[in-house]
C-alpha cells in the first residue's frame, strides 16, 4: 500500500512539472536582459506561451523589495527550484545604480509597464458604464457657451443647467452612447456613455452652473451631460490571468464606433464582475465559423470557431466590462465570441 501511495505521489509529483513546462514555449531562453521598451507581456511571450500564466511561475527574490517592477538592464532567469521551473529577476545596471558610499534607486516610474504604454493610454479614453438610463437622463445638460457657441473646447467657457452638488469642483463631461441588452435574454445590462472631457465650476446661480472646461477630448456640444468622475484610477500595472470561473461572452461594441477591431483597440463585453471577470482577467477572442454549404449532403453547415486573438479586461463593471485586444492574428469584429484561453 505505501509503495502505491509512493507511487502516486510521485506521478503526481511528474504531471506537476510536465504541467509547469508545457507553459514555457518552444526555443525559449535561458535568461534575458530587460531592454527599453520592453513590457512584461512582451517579456513573458519570450518565455511563456501562455504569457498571462507568469504569475504562476514567478520566483520572488527575497533580495528584491519589489520584484514585480522590472526596469531596462535587469535579467530574467529560467531556474529550477525544488524541481520546478521558476522565472526569477535579478537586478542588473537597470534596477539600481551603486555609487560610493550609497546606493542610489531608480524611480518606479522608470520601470517597465505590463502592456505598451499606448494600449494604457487608451483606457483612458474608454468612458463608463452606467446601469440606470434614468442617471444620464437626469443629469444636468450642457445648454450653451460663450458668445453663444454651439460647441466648445479646452479653455473655452460652458453653461448648464441642472440640479448639481454646489460641493463638487469639477464634473465630467459625457454623451450618451448606446445601451446594451443581452443578445440571448434580453436583459438590459448598461449604458456606454462616451468620455468628453472636464469642466471645474467657476460660478453656480439659480440653476445654471458656469464651468471652464480644463480638458477636452472632443468638442463640447449643447446636450452633453455633467456627471461626477469615477473614484477609479486605471493603473498602468496588472496582473494578468484566467478569470475565476467559466466565460463565455461576446464583444458587443467599440466605444469609438468602429466596426472592425485590431491590437489595443477598446472593446465592450457583455460580461462582468457578476460573471468572474476582474481587473487582468485575460480571454480568447474567437471568429465565428462561416456557413458553408455541404455539396455531398446538400444541406449548410457551420465551420468551427477559430481563434483570433486575445484581450484582457482592465474596467470591469457588474453586467458589462471594457477589455483591451492586446493580441489578434486576424481581423475581429462586432460579435465575436470569447471565452476562457
Amino acid at each position: 500500500m505505501r509503495k502505491t501511495l509512493l507511487g502516486l505521489l510521485l506521478l503526481g509529483m511528474s504531471l506537476w512539472v510536465q504541467a509547469q513546462e508545457s507553459v514555457f514555449r518552444e526555443g525559449h531562453p535561458e535568461r534575458y536582459t530587460v531592454v527599453r521598451g520592453d513590457t512584461l507581456w512582451d517579456i513573458a511571450g519570450r518565455f511563456l506561451s501562455l504569457p498571462w500564466k507568469w504569475p504562476e511561475i514567478w520566483h520572488a527574490n527575497p533580495q528584491i523589495d519589489n520584484p514585480h517592477l522590472i526596469y531596462p538592464g535587469d535579467i530574467i532567469s529560467l531556474v529550477y527550484i525544488d524541481g520546478q521551473p521558476r522565472l526569477m529577476v535579478s537586478r542588473g545596471d537597470g534596477g539600481t545604480i551603486k555609487l560610493s558610499p550609497t546606493i542610489r534607486a531608480k524611480p518606479i516610474a522608470e520601470a517597465i509597464p505590463t502592456i505598451p504604454l499606448e494600449a494604457i493610454n487608451a483606457f483612458l479614453n474608454a468612458g463608463r458604464i452606467l446601469d440606470d438610463l434614468d442617471a444620464i437622463e437626469q443629469a444636468p445638460y450642457v445648454i450653451g457657451g460663450e458668445a453663444e457657441s454651439v460647441v466648445a473646447g479646452a479653455g473655452s467657457k460652458v453653461y448648464a443647467r441642472g440640479d448639481v452638488d454646489q460641493s463638487v469642483p469639477a464634473f465630467g463631461i459625457y454623451r450618451r452612447g448606446k445601451s446594451f441588452s443581452d443578445p440571448e435574454t434580453g436583459e438590459f445590462l448598461g449604458l456606454h456613455a462616451q468620455d468628453i472631457g472636464t469642466g471645474e465650476v467657476v460660478a453656480n446661480e439659480r440653476d445654471i452652473v458656469t464651468l471652464n472646461i480644463s480638458r477636452s477630448r472632443q468638442e463640447v456640444r449643447v446636450g452633453d451631460r455633467l456627471m461626477e468622475t469615477e473614484e477609479r484610477p486605471v493603473a498602468s500595472t496588472f496582473f494578468p490571468s484566467d478569470p475565476d470561473q467559466q466565460v463565455e461572452g461576446l464583444i458587443l461594441d467599440v466605444p469609438h464606433g468602429v466596426t472592425q477591431i485590431g491590437l489595443y483597440d477598446v472593446v465592450i463585453l457583455n460580461k462582468g464582475i457578476r460573471d468572474g471577470l476582474k481587473e487582468g482577467s485575460v480571454l480568447a477572442i474567437y471568429k465565428t465559423g462561416e456557413v458553408v454549404r455541404d455539396r455531398v449532403r446538400n444541406e449548410q453547415v457551420r465551420l468551427p470557431d477559430e481563434r483570433a486573438g486575445l484581450l484582457m479586461v482592465f474596467r470591469p463593471y457588474e453586467k458589462l466590462s471594457y477589455g483591451i485586444v492586446l493580441n489578434a492574428n486576424r481581423q475581429l469584429a462586432i460579435m465575436d465570441k470569447v471565452r476562457n484561453p
